[in-house]
């Protein structure tokens, strides 16, 4: 076995070793008999160790491989998240949002052949079309440039960056075929080499330090319960220079209008889906002062990109005021480099 590199951690003491444990090929994938990490070392998430199994010879984590999917999650963890995705694949289904036919995959962010959520998918195609032209740089496509997606949800976007000629490596808490990255499947035919496929916290990376050109939260980040130690994660696992990024994420004025927006969501879940969104507490949304606080927590500084949504969202806002409703939320897209 190569001997590992060494890493620089931050605020993350990392372990390595260039012995590897006993391993059965029937069961368990030596990630160097693989092309499933393309290149990319693990890190057990459990003991920080950096490893060269999906098994770690620390403390005995096993991450097994199934259905094409590392599953990173630590023992218990799937347990603590079980009523959360639980309540967002019910809430997916009532909403529409389960598909089982390629087209339906293979046509997003553009299109919504469900007819469910064109709206939502409007905005999605904007923010990405954005991203790709204006955010994400060329030299990062025209080395292949490695990005995490973080929140993958059904691979979408996983599947458009390996389009763009980037290595995408999709991550997310939901395995199942329909919203989580199961739904990758779909695209598998489609493309000459399978991104990976990553169960595991966003707030837990099983990766080590340095190794990804950009890390994208693609309407993921106000979802997750912890936003310090996910965000931390992030500049983590990317290099010096390159790129954390927010989009997707609902941004407000001030916070009262949020206030107002996720009980009127969460009303509207309720009627529609007999679940309140959001069992899991989480951020649910960003404002000027949140960026700010957490400019400060990292020392990072944020530049600000507006997708043009042509008048739409002016009308909406203008509308909102007159008639004393809350404002709509905006959806900026968020980069910092590293440092």
């Amino acid at each position: 076995m190569a001997e590992l590199f060494p890493t620089r951690g931050i605020r993350v003491t990392a372990r390595s070793n260039s012995s590897t444990a006993g391993v059965y090929k029937e069961t368990r994938t030596l990630i160097s008999d693989t092309s499933l990490f393309l290149g990319v070392r693990p890190q057990c998430p459990r003991c920080r160790a950096n490893i060269s199994l999906f098994d770690c010879q620390f403390c005995g984590l096993q991450m097994p491989v199934e259905n094409g999917i590392v599953k990173a999650l630590q023992p218990g963890r799937a347990t603590h998240f079980a009523r959360s995705t639980e309540d967002y694949e019910h809430i997916g289904a009532a909403d529409g949002r389960w598909n089982q036919q390629d087209d339906f995959y293979l046509s997003l962010p553009y299109k919504d052949t469900s007819g469910q959520n064109k709206q939502q998918w409007e905005i999605r195609a904007r923010c990405f079309d954005h991203l790709m032209k204006h955010v994400l740089t060329r030299d990062f496509q025209h080395d292949g440039g490695r990005i995490l997606d973080l929140g993958a949800g059904n691979c979408w976007m996983s599947y458009r960056l390996a389009l763009a000629n980037y290595r995408p490596f999709a991550v997310d808490l939901l395995t199942d075929d329909h919203e989580g990255i199961g739904a990758a499947e779909h695209f598998q035919k489609y493309l000459p080499t399978m991104f990976p496929r990553i169960q595991a916290e966003l707030s837990c990376l099983p990766f080590q330090d340095g190794q990804f050109d950009a890390a994208i939260f693609n309407g993921s980040f106000h979802y997750d319960e912890d936003y310090v130690a996910t965000l931390r994660e992030a500049l983590r696992c990317v290099r010096n220079g390159g790129m954390v990024i927010i989009s997707g994420t609902p941004w407000y004025s001030r916070e009262v209008s949020d206030r107002k927006s996720v009980a009127e969501r969460n009303s509207a879940y309720l009627k529609r889906s007999g679940t309140a969104s959001g069992p899991i507490k989480s951020l649910e949304y960003l404002t000027d002062e949140r960026l700010r606080t957490i400019e400060d927590q990292f020392g990072i500084r944020w530049t600000i990109h507006h997708p043009p949504y042509g008048l739409k969202w002016p009308v909406l806002n203008l509308v909102a005021r007159l008639s004393n409703r809350r404002e709509p939320p905006r959806f900026r897209i968020y980069a910092t480099r590293k440092v």
